[in-house]
């Protein structure tokens, strides 16, 4: 049976789920943050910076950050948004249909004076986290609760602890067309897509990639979304971060399910994108 139990990570309240199989999740409620995410063979997934502050007083690095209603700066209002430095409620948890569930909830009435002033829509967001056995799905639903319909772009940031950069490649890329850092698009030739300098890369979506690391394989899929960003900062964007040690780019690698651009969501209506993950070994 799954249980439930409020805990702190960091300074931060945070929820934490176990399945009846080993694995886990913890969660902070800043950000609906996932901070953790352990398979049943007690391996962490998930890379967290060891820099990074956990008291609530700016983003985390790591984990899997929401971005919401913004992808960096396109949009009007604060990078990536203001879901990432909110505090967000527990909602629905427990087990259906043999897995482990938990639901964060997040709408106007929750935002700070000045989130609120900046970004004046009404709408409920909901998060929910189910652990699958050796794999972890989220649902993120945004629902228009207003008369007028809104603007918003979104993205589920996700950190993979990959151990050594050097021996990681993301497979199902190949004939995509990309956009990159320096703002040039082109069209992915390789099989595999490797790491041996910054990489930072916008493709439209593809159903499913494939994430090679030396110590596992993880399937990923989407729906709803529309791209994959593919992300490592190398050296020197890394030296240049402050809430990330020198040396921890060659640890992670960020692969995330985004709608990047603000597309209109009509009053009364709703949106949800999925993200799964599966681990293979």
């Amino acid at each position: 049976m799954a249980v439930v139990t409020m805990t702190e990570y960091g300074a931060l309240p945070a929820a934490q789920i176990c399945a009846a199989d080993g694995a886990e999740i913890t969660l902070s409620l800043f950000g609906a943050h996932l901070l953790s995410w352990k398979t049943a063979d007690g391996q962490q997934r998930l890379f967290v910076s060891s820099q990074t502050p956990l008291d609530g007083s700016k983003a985390i690095r790591g984990g899997v950050p929401v971005i919401f209603p913004q992808f960096n700066m396109r949009g009007p209002g604060l990078r990536h948004g203001f879901a990432r430095v909110s505090h967000w409620r527990v909602g629905a948890s427990g087990e259906e249909n043999g897995q482990a569930f938990i639901e964060l909830e997040l709408n106007q009435q929750d935002l700070p004076a000045e989130h609120a002033a900046a970004w004046p829509h009404d709408f409920a967001l909901t998060l929910r986290y189910t652990l699958q056995g050796d794999a972890l799905a989220v649902r993120f639903t945004v629902h228009n609760c207003g008369t007028r319909e809104f603007p918003f772009g979104v993205a589920l940031h996700t950190y993979f602890d990959v151990g050594q950069l050097a021996a990681t490649s993301v497979a199902g890329l190949q004939g995509q067309r990309y956009t990159d850092h320096h703002l040039q698009t082109a069209t992915q030739d390789q099989p595999a897509l490797h790491f041996t300098e910054k990489q930072d890369r916008l493709y439209q979506s593809t159903p499913a990639l494939t994430l090679n690391t030396a110590s596992a394989t993880l399937q990923l899929e989407q729906q709803g979304f529309d791209n994959w960003v593919v992300w490592n900062p190398g050296q020197a964007d890394a030296a240049a971060l402050t809430d990330l040690a020198d040396e921890e780019y060659l640890r992670f690698i960020c692969i995330e399910p985004a709608r990047i651009d603000q597309q209109p969501l009509a009053a009364g209506a709703s949106w949800t994108g999925s993200h799964r993950i599966r681990c293979c070994g």
